[in-house]
């Protein structure tokens, strides 16, 4: 038996696939932490470039000459700018070996780094276990990572970047030709309805109170889910933000001291939601059609 069969069989047991998802969770939750780090920052920069060069004017500040992706430069503290070493850049482990502060100035690390890859290692191995050893637990997982990364960039920056959701749209549409998760015909309507919907709330609630009540982000990240799981999906997706978002809304308004004139990222709730409908859509639009009586 070949090396590969070995494994092949391997990844048939269900506890050893949900380790390994788990694992690989961790791994990319790390990542994920870079992503979200600077994938606005590098944004922006090109934004401001993108300007300069068609105003034809110089900048104030000057551009860095390092460079800044997703690569380069290493990790580094924030707080004393010290090159992160490789064994103090495990996953949870090193946070938990040096008790969430830098090696070097002993300041506090953000406990959301770790919170991240432990987020990303459970909805992976989640992923793993409802899936199986089946081709859509192979597009499923990184699309949960996509999904993560979203969130708390529209959380920090009010931004779903294009960089991520295209992606994502042109991928559920290309599966839809296999019918991994829905078919082509599903996938087509879906995407065109799913972006439709949000943009015409949008530009009512826009004549009502001359205001933006959403972001174009928005629009896309659920086309992406009408391209993976089809039109079928999409109230349920809809429904199920909705109510959450209200709910922390009010939560925010009420104890929090939020005003309700300042903004409140809806990618998040979105994004859950369309994670529980890839999940378990079938389900819950099963309870949904019973109770409405559709």
């Amino acid at each position: 038996m070949s090396m590969i069969q070995e494994l092949n069989n391997l990844l048939t047991i269900p506890y050893i696939l949900i380790s390994l998802a788990a694992l690989i969770g961790l791994l990319v939750g790390s990542f994920l932490n870079v992503v979200i780090y600077r994938l606005p920052i590098m944004m922006q920069r090109n934004w401001r470039k993108e300007c300069s060069d068609y105003l034809q004017i110089k900048l104030d500040e000057e551009e860095p000459s390092e460079p800044f992706n997703l690569a380069f430069p290493l990790s580094r503290c924030p707080h004393c700018n010290t090159a992160i070493k490789p064994y103090q850049n495990i996953p949870v482990i090193s946070y938990v070996f040096l008790r969430g502060r830098c090696a070097n100035c002993n300041k506090s690390i953000a406990a959301r780094y770790p919170l991240i890859e432990v987020l990303t290692a459970i909805s992976s191995a989640v992923v793993a276990y409802h899936f199986g050893d089946t081709t859509q637990t192979l597009f499923a997982l990184p699309l949960t990572w996509s999904l993560i990364a979203l969130s708390y960039i529209d959380l920090d920056h009010q931004l779903l970047p294009d960089n991520i959701t295209l992606p994502l749209l042109w991928l559920g549409l290309f599966l839809s030709l296999f019918e991994i998760y829905t078919d082509s015909q599903a996938s087509i309507i879906g995407a065109m309805s799913g972006y439709g919907i949000l943009w015409t709330v949008y530009q009512f609630f826009k004549l009502a109170t001359g205001k933006e009540g959403m972001g174009h982000g928005d629009f896309k990240l659920l086309a992406v889910f009408g391209a993976w799981l089809g039109w079928k999906y999409l109230a349920i997706i809809i429904l199920l933000s909705s109510i959450v978002g209200a709910i922390i809304g009010v939560i925010l308004i009420v104890f929090a001291n939020h005003h309700h004139n300042k903004p409140i990222p809806f990618g998040p709730y979105l994004a859950s939601a369309g994670w529980i409908a890839l999940l378990w859509g079938s389900e819950l639009n099963r309870i949904y059609l019973t109770y409405t009586g559709l």
